[in-house]
């Protein structure tokens, strides 16, 4: 968990995603349309990239993508989709720097 955490830490926005997973690709398309830049890890492209899917895998999330905000970690799809139709996404990337407008 601590290198999750290394690596998370000081971007206000994170994704591990799998380079072929449809969700995946939802969720980062959503960012970037909003003018998002995130660090997005994919995980089957990188060496250690297995050690980190199960890292994730511990701390509750198999599926992919895994979305960070501000360092804190946010959840999967799911998750993301209801904060933004809840109008909470655009405000919480707002405060931690993600979003100027």
């Amino acid at each position: 968990m601590d290198r999750i955490e290394r690596m998370v830490e000081n971007r206000p926005v994170v994704i591990f995603s799998r380079s072929t997973c449809c969700m995946c690709h939802t969720i980062k398309t959503l960012l970037n349309d909003f003018g998002v830049n995130p660090m997005v890890y994919e995980l089957d492209e990188m060496a250690g990239g297995r050690e980190l899917e199960q890292a994730l895998s511990r701390i509750g999330y198999r599926a992919m993508p895994v979305v960070f905000i501000g360092g804190q970690l946010v959840g999967g799809a799911n998750e993301v989709m209801s904060l933004h139709l809840k109008r909470t996404l655009i405000p919480m990337l707002r405060r931690v720097g993600a979003l100027w407008l």
